[in-house]
């Protein structure tokens, strides 16, 4: 029994390129206006990783997101239970583009805390949902879950300590 499925490149590179050029639009958009240096000068809680770390970290988030979203695309699920799942990766990409414009653009730090709790239960609830189709592709989502969490912490002190 042949357990290697075989990659297919087009549907690949659809599923890595949505997730990473969000991120990397919205990066170049915090870099041209000043987002990054305004964020340097709040007061941060202990445990606050250098800035460039945020750039690693979501890149390799976006490709595990891209990455899963291919497994349940090629995946041999029924068709209904594919499209909710992805409604799921979609709404959560959804609202995980809007946080940096309520913590970056306009400084709403208790909103964008609130907005982080939606996004993480949308994750969980996208997590579920590819479950039931693709293991793996629950599980590489599992970083992200945790990174959302510590994301909360920063987000909720900076919140705390800057007013």
């Amino acid at each position: 029994m042949n357990f290697v499925k075989t990659i297919r490149l087009r549907p690949l590179l659809a599923s890595l390129l949505l997730p990473m050029g969000m991120g990397a639009v919205v990066g170049v958009f915090m870099l041209l206006m000043g987002k990054f240096e305004a964020y340097n000068a709040l007061f941060k809680p202990p445990l606050s990783p250098p800035s460039w770390l945020f750039s690693v970290a979501w890149t390799i988030l976006y490709a595990l997101m891209g990455v899963s979203a291919y497994l349940v695309t090629t995946s041999d699920a029924q068709r209904g239970v594919k499209e909710d799942a992805l409604w799921q990766y979609f709404v959560q990409l959804g609202i995980n583009l809007i946080w940096p414009f309520l913590f970056f653009f306009f400084e709403m730090r208790l909103a964008a805390f609130v907005w982080l709790v939606v996004l993480l239960a949308a994750v969980i609830r996208m997590i579920v949902g590819f479950w039931f189709i693709s293991k793996p592709a629950a599980l590489l989502q599992i970083p992200y879950v945790l990174w959302l969490c510590f994301a909360a912490y920063l987000n909720g002190a900076v919140f705390l300590l800057n007013g």
